[in-house]
Order: C-alpha cells, then sequence, then structure tokens
C-alpha cells in the first residue's frame, strides 16, 4: 500500500480568494495553437506555442512549460509536452510551451563538463525563460491572460531551469531586478533539481509540486553531485533536489506536494498522465486558491506508477 504523509492546513488569513472559475475540472475544447516568436538568440528563432481555451474568458491563468532533453535536444513540440498543454488548456488555462537555446547541443553534459559549464547552462536556460514570460507579460491582452497567475513547469532539464528561475533567480542573474514585477503561482517539477536550496527565502517561496525517483541516476533526489560525478571531476557540482527543497518549504510553511517512486531512476521526468488530475486540482485549491496544503507520498515499486 502506498505509504504517504498529509499535513493539511487551514486557510490563512491574507491568502487570495478562490478563483470563481474551477480550474480543477476539465471542461473546455482547445483551440488550434499559435506561434508567437519571443526572442532571437545565436541564429536561432525562439518561440512560445500558445495552448488557449476555447471560451471567452479573460484574465486566465498561464501554465509555462520548459521541455526536457538535456539542454541538447527536443523541443516544445514533443508529443508528451503537446497533449500535457492540450490537457491544461482544457481546465482553463492558456498553456505556453516554449523554445530555448539548446546549448549543450553536441557537447556532453556529464563529468567531462565543467562545473562552471554547467552554471552557465543553467543561467541561460533562466534568461530565455525570463525572456518568454517577458514577452508573454507585455502581450496579455492580447493572449488574455492574468499575469499574477503564472504557473511554471518543466521536465528534466526545463524542470531545472524553471526550479532554478523560481527560487534561484537571484543567484543566476546578473539583471535579476528587472524581472521583479514578474512573479509566480507555483512550480511543477518533473526530475528537477536547482544550484542551491539556500537561496528559497520567505520572499520567494512558492508552491510546488515534484515528481522524482528516488534512485534517479542523473538528476538528484536529494543533495548530491550532478550525475554523481566525483569531487575530481571537472563536471562536479552539487545540486538541490526535491527532498531537500521541501525541507526548506515546510520550514517556511510553503505548500507542496512530494511524489516519491522508490527504485525508479530518471524515467520520472516523464508525464505522470495517469496523476494530473489530482496535480490540476492541487494548481486550483492551492496555486490559485491560496490554501495550505503539504503532501509527501511514496509509492513503492510494486506498487502501479501513475
Amino acid at each position: 500500500m502506498m505509504r504517504h504523509i498529509i499535513m493539511l492546513f487551514s486557510l490563512v488569513c491574507g491568502f487570495p480568494v478562490q478563483a470563481q472559475h474551477d480550474f480543477g475540472k476539465s471542461a473546455y475544447k482547445v483551440k488550434k495553437p499559435l506561434t508567437h516568436i519571443y526572442a532571437e538568440k545565436d541564429g536561432d528563432s525562439l518561440y512560445a506555442d500558445i495552448y488557449s481555451p476555447d471560451n471567452t474568458a479573460r484574465d486566465r491563468p498561464v501554465f509555462v512549460f520548459m521541455h526536457g532533453g538535456g539542454f541538447s535536444k527536443y523541443s516544445p513540440r514533443q508529443e508528451e509536452v503537446v497533449k500535457l498543454s492540450e490537457m491544461a488548456a482544457s481546465y482553463g488555462y492558456v498553456a505556453i510551451p516554449v523554445s530555448y537555446r539548446l546549448t549543450r547541443k553536441g557537447k556532453s553534459f556529464g563529468c567531462d563538463c565543467e562545473a562552471t559549464e554547467k552554471m552557465n547552462t543553467f543561467k541561460m536556460a533562466v534568461e530565455d525563460l525570463f525572456d518568454a514570460l517577458r514577452y508573454i507579460v507585455d502581450h496579455k491582452e492580447e493572449l488574455g491572460i492574468d499575469p499574477g497567475r503564472i504557473i511554471l513547469g518543466g521536465s528534466s532539464a526545463g524542470a531545472e531551469a524553471v526550479l532554478s528561475a523560481a527560487y534561484n533567480r537571484d543567484l543566476l542573474l546578473d539583471n535579476a531586478s528587472a524581472y521583479d514585477d514578474i512573479r509566480f503561482s507555483g512550480v511543477l517539477s518533473l526530475a528537477g533539481a536547482l544550484p542551491d536550496v539556500r537561496y528559497i527565502t520567505a520572499e520567494n517561496a512558492i508552491p510546488a509540486v515534484f515528481f522524482h525517483g528516488m534512485d534517479d541516476d542523473l538528476v538528484p533526489y536529494a543533495t548530491a553531485s550532478h550525475h554523481y560525478c566525483g569531487s575530481k571531476e571537472p563536471g562536479y557540482l552539487i545540486l538541490d533536489g526535491p527532498e531537500s527543497i521541501v525541507k526548506r518549504l515546510k520550514n517556511l510553511n510553503v505548500s507542496y506536494m512530494l511524489n516519491s517512486y522508490e527504485q525508479s531512476r530518471h524515467e520520472l521526468a516523464g508525464v505522470r498522465f495517469g496523476s494530473m488530475d489530482m496535480v490540476f486540482d492541487y494548481f486550483n485549491n492551492v496555486f490559485l486558491g491560496g490554501k495550505q496544503v503539504q503532501i509527501e507520498r511514496v509509492f513503492p515499486k510494486n506498487r502501479k506508477k501513475p
């Protein structure tokens, strides 16, 4: 049987009022996606695909997603990213998977890649994400979105980027203050980690949902070296995974949902579509509705994975 710990806190005064629309239910058809170029960098046209619900509502929440691929391959048009974007739009979100510079294309991102190069890879991905967000916010009327309700999501490398943007922007960006007006309601991480959990403070701590294999061999579940490189290898870089992030959020009384999978590796970077109804319900109640809920669930190896 799945072991779980659930800690539910009462609604605290001062949190936003629950949105009138229930963004925890799939109710809408989805329009054909539109493509917007948000930046030109290093000869590449970086784009955002816009998936919108077929309704007349304005000021809709936004779900911005970054794909995985080791910063070297894939795109927002992968089958599972498209499926997730269509699902989010059916719940009433404007779903926006974004492309970013594949700075490790044709290059290693393993233990022979210098730690400084790895940090610069994270930095450039975060820069691209914030440029995409700047474009989205500047075109809020056209897109029909509420810039005060932005949820980030990412898989693997994309999860590393969105977690870094949410919690480590002051570490990675030289001009972080230029994006002070861009704030997030929550973040979804599929097998992600970040450079330094110590940068999570009461000011930037936002609710989070995590899916992660407890034996992930690439991205640490707790605190360990990226790709588990040895301390004398060029690619030795300590990262903080969801277990460490959750400890920080718990100490700050911030909501989270941690889904941990025993004896599972990096396959948890894939979207767990069987769990997404639960995830969107959590988005609706916690990210948008302001409830405080801390959930930790462990899935044993012999249990069917949702």
